[in-house]
């Protein structure tokens, strides 16, 4: 099967980073995000070959430490959770040929809903350095698990830096933070093609 036939839909897919290499290598990639789709109106096709969620994570970080689990907004979290396992789910009613699915999320307090995930990895592990290396990321789903390139942590690697910057944690701002990192998105289209 010619990959351009092969739908990816990359929901809550923020800049696309996920899905770059299955757009790089030829398959056709839906980045459903804001402000332009809302994932929450958001009807999928027939036939979807592979899903990528990435729901927004502000209620369920720990990073979001000044709320401790119980403060949390958790039915304004959930509502981007439930709209892509909505998607999910109707693909897979349609008996479409949905090969892999994976949700993701920083590690928080997301399990408390979907129990624990089924996968685990950190940045590092796939190559990244630099501050963005120690966000510890857990993925619920259907999918093969990609194998880390990096076995042993990096030297650079300082883990849990907060420093004074106008973007306050880790030196990177919430934005560049959502960004999956390359490294781990190519080792997970080579796990999952």
């Amino acid at each position: 099967m010619e990959n351009s036939s092969k739908i990816i839909l990359d929901l809550c897919g923020g800049t696309g980073s996920w899905s770059k290499p299955y757009a790089d290598a030829g398959y056709d990639v839906r980045v459903i995000t804001l402000p332009e789709i809302d994932v929450r109106l958001y009807e999928p096709p027939a036939t979807v070959y592979g899903i990528l969620a990435a729901p927004p994570c502000k209620e369920f970080s720990k990073a979001n430490w000044r709320k401790n689990r119980h403060q949390r907004n958790y039915k304004e979290g959930m509502e981007c959770v439930e709209a892509c396992l909505k998607i999910i789910w109707q693909v897979q009613k349609n008996k479409a040929p949905l090969i892999f699915w994976a949700l993701e999320n920083p590690e928080g307090y997301l399990y408390l809903f979907l129990g624990y995930p089924y996968y685990k990895f950190q940045p590092w592990q796939f190559g990244e350095i630099g501050m963005l290396a120690a966000k510890r990321t857990a993925l619920w789903g259907y999918f093969n698990k990609p194998k880390p390139t990096v076995k042993n942590r990096p030297l650079q690697f300082v883990p849990y830096v907060k420093e004074k910057t106008n973007d306050k944690w880790y030196g990177a701002s919430s934005m560049k933070r959502a960004i999956t990192p390359p490294g781990f998105a190519k080792a997970f289209f080579e796990a999952n093609r």
